[in-house]
């Protein structure tokens, strides 16, 4: 699991280490990741593949991001690095300056400090932090798009300037950052898009800050093998699971199919579909496999695409019947006052704004608290989908996130085909807070191996191979 803290947590782990080892032994701490950090990646930077003159430029605000810049720029001093500094405002980290400037250190203007971009190997940046607003002025708004548009790799310190560390994300300028070196523990802005995305490549310096239970715990790949059930020489397809799809309809026969294709490729022992005979037989030329007839099943995944079907007495009877489930789409509008722990919701951020009677602009404000709220409300697991993928479980405050993939599994029957995967791996036995995050993440997980505009049915093809070749590390253990 990787761990996100709020700026409180940060800030009261901050304050605790200060009391036991002093302020300056932390900046110490964080400038020696970050010299660190910088000095492995020189000289892929450099066209002569060397850290020895090699030209760095800080950006520096007042604050201790600054100081942790400054002191890790005489840390590259040692090392023969060329170290230029641009206060942005007035002043600077004065204990910081005075050593980097006894160090070698050569101050620049902002005329200089813009003219530098085409001939520095790194630009770091540490004009704000976590306590700062968001935004930037223009002059910084304007060299940060620069480095942008000339491709000079930069270096954030803790976290990208002018970035909100946590939701609301707004659309201020900060900076795009090619690496974040960030300090303690990771800030929500670091696992959240969009502003993930401005973070690029992260790294995490232990500076020896303890944090309370975290706000957020991310799954990694590991996580999902370490509960995906693996069959063995004693299952048979009724321990594998059976799954029933009732979902579908004339106007949407494709939902149907590409949640035969999630459940088909995610190894369910059979499934049934229940849906409408008009679309059973567009499900049956694709999947062979699976059945129409009536029978026991595992788990029941309702919704996708019933467009206006008049379906809601099935779903408040199957929630009422206490099995595993995974409502979808347009079921989404019909569940019952009441869950339970093992109904899963996959709404999209629309989808649950109108489960909690708000706008979607606020969930999309804060989609931790929106997740959680719904969770509470309905008493059911709740897997919010989108670019960062939430799941909040009834009774818990921590939420949990997917393992993040790229951007390109926005496109429509991408949710369809998740509903499959989480249901066939609900009948497996996995509870409804295990098969979501394993669902969202074995889909991201896919779309990072094969980058693109890859349609979902494809997609899921592959996901035979993705299972056959991490078998060996799946233990099926609970998660």
């Amino acid at each position: 699991m990787i761990l996100g803290y709020r700026v409180a947590q940060v800030r009261a782990a901050e304050q605790r280490a200060i009391d036991e080892v002093g302020a300056a032994v932390l900046m110490q701490r964080a400038a020696a990741g970050l010299a660190t950090a910088v000095l492995r990646r020189l000289p892929s930077w450099t066209r002569q593949q060397r850290c020895y003159g090699a030209r760095v430029l800080l950006v520096l605000g007042s604050g201790n991001n600054g100081g942790d810049a400054l002191y890790a720029g005489v840390r590259l001093a040692r090392r023969g690095v060329a170290v230029l500094a641009w206060r942005v405002g007035p002043t600077a980290h004065d204990a910081g300056w005075a050593a980097l400037m006894a160090a070698g250190g050569r101050e620049v203007d902002a005329a200089a400090a813009r003219a530098l971009l085409g001939r520095v190997d790194a630009v770091i940046d540490g004009v704000a932090g976590i306590g700062s607003r968001p935004g930037l002025s223009d002059e910084v708004a304007d060299f940060a798009a620069a480095c942008t548009r000339d491709r000079v790799p930069v270096v954030a310190v803790d976290l990208p300037s002018g970035l909100a560390p946590e939701p609301p994300f707004t659309d201020a300028p900060h900076v795009v950052a090619d690496l974040t070196v960030t300090f303690g523990g990771l800030k929500l802005c670091q696992l959240m898009e969009p502003a993930r995305s401005a973070c690029g490549e992260i790294e995490l310096v232990d500076i020896g800050l303890e944090f309370d239970e975290p706000a957020v715990r991310q799954w990694t790949p590991q996580d999902v093998w370490d509960c995906l059930p693996v069959p063995d020489a004693r299952s048979d397809k009724y321990s594998r699971g059976v799954v029933g799809l009732n979902t579908g309809s004339a106007d949407y026969p494709g939902a149907a199919v590409l949640g035969a294709a999630g459940a088909s490729h995610a190894g369910a022992g059979m499934i049934r579909y229940l849906g409408p005979s008009s679309v059973a037989t567009r499900v049956t030329d694709r999947f062979p496999n699976v059945v129409t007839a009536a029978g026991r099943v595992q788990s029941l995944v309702l919704g996708s695409g019933w467009g206006d079907a008049p379906r809601g007495s099935l779903v408040a009877e199957s929630v009422a019947a206490g099995q595993p489930l995974v409502i979808d789409a347009d079921a989404l509008r019909l569940v019952p006052e009441r869950g339970h722990a093992q109904v899963l919701l996959t709404p999209h951020a629309g989808e649950l704004a109108y489960l909690l009677r708000i706008e979607r602009a606020e969930v999309m404000a804060d989609p931790i608290a929106a997740v959680r709220r719904a969770s509470e409300e309905t008493g059911c697991v709740v897997l919010l989908k989108g670019a960062t993928q939430y799941l909040a479980v009834p009774g818990r405050d921590v939420v949990e996130l997917a393992v993040p993939g790229p951007a390109w599994t926005a496109q429509a029957g991408s949710g369809d085909v998740l509903a499959g995967i989480a249901g066939a791996l609900l009948a497996a036995g996995l509870d409804a807070r295990s098969a979501a995050l394993a669902a969202a993440s074995i889909q991201a997980m896919l779309a990072t191996q094969r980058p693109g505009p890859v349609p979902p049915q494809e997609l899921v093809a592959g996901l035979a191979e993705l299972l056959a070749g991490r078998q060996d590390q799946a233990v099926s253990r609970p998660c």
